[in-house]
């Protein structure tokens, strides 16, 4: 799915993310497809993967090396505007996992997320806004982890209980921890089968 018609069709549960849907697609409608590219400097498209064991009891996370964090996999879009290939994509890059799909084919959360001004591969990268497209995808993958070193310097499935001492960014915790929640509805709504 075109990655517009997906932000469209995307029902956020709250009012907050009604909010920023509605600012996401303004900007969507407003720069077109540049904002699939890190050419737009301000604001870009990401999406992520939120790697659960079937069980969602387990989270696949990559030490990140900028964030000095353990964190979900994830990355820019690049032009591609598929958002859920594009998380599929980058949690096996990052991770090594061979078997993940989705649990569901639609986004689990639509998101503006901060990023601070850093140094990336000896370049430096302004303070910008990245518009992430979360998905929650499924793996039991244990045989085929591995890091992906200019990237992150570890990979490791963490029990979601001992997330908040894991993960050392407040704001993407709590995303998190809503993603968890709607792990579970959506595990619910089909009746327990990932």
């Amino acid at each position: 799915m075109n990655y517009l018609d997906e932000i469209r069709a995307y029902l956020p549960p709250t009012e907050e993310e009604k909010a920023e849907r509605e600012i996401v697609l303004e900007a969507c409608l407003r720069d077109g497809d540049s904002i699939l590219t890190r050419a737009n400097s301000l604001y870009h498209m990401t999406s992520s993967g939120f790697v659960m064991d079937p069980e969602l009891k387990n989270v696949l996370m990559v030490y990140h090396n900028i964030y000095r964090s353990w964190a979900w996999t994830g990355g820019h879009c690049d032009g591609d505007g598929d958002l859920l290939a594009v998380a599929l994509r980058e949690a096996q890059e990052e991770t090594g996992a061979e078997d993940l799909r989705p649990l569901s084919r639609g986004m689990a959360s639509l998101d503006i997320l901060t990023v601070e001004n850093h140094y990336k591969r000896g370049a430096y990268v302004p303070a910008h806004l990245h518009i992430n497209a979360s998905y929650i995808l499924i793996s039991e993958d244990t045989r085929h982890l591995r890091a992906k070193p200019d990237e992150n310097s570890g990979v490791a499935w963490i029990p979601v209980e001992q997330l908040d001492e894991r993960c050392s960014e407040p704001d993407i915790l709590l995303i998190y921890k809503k993603l968890i929640e709607r792990a579970k509805n959506m595990k619910e709504s089909t009746n327990g089968k990932v």
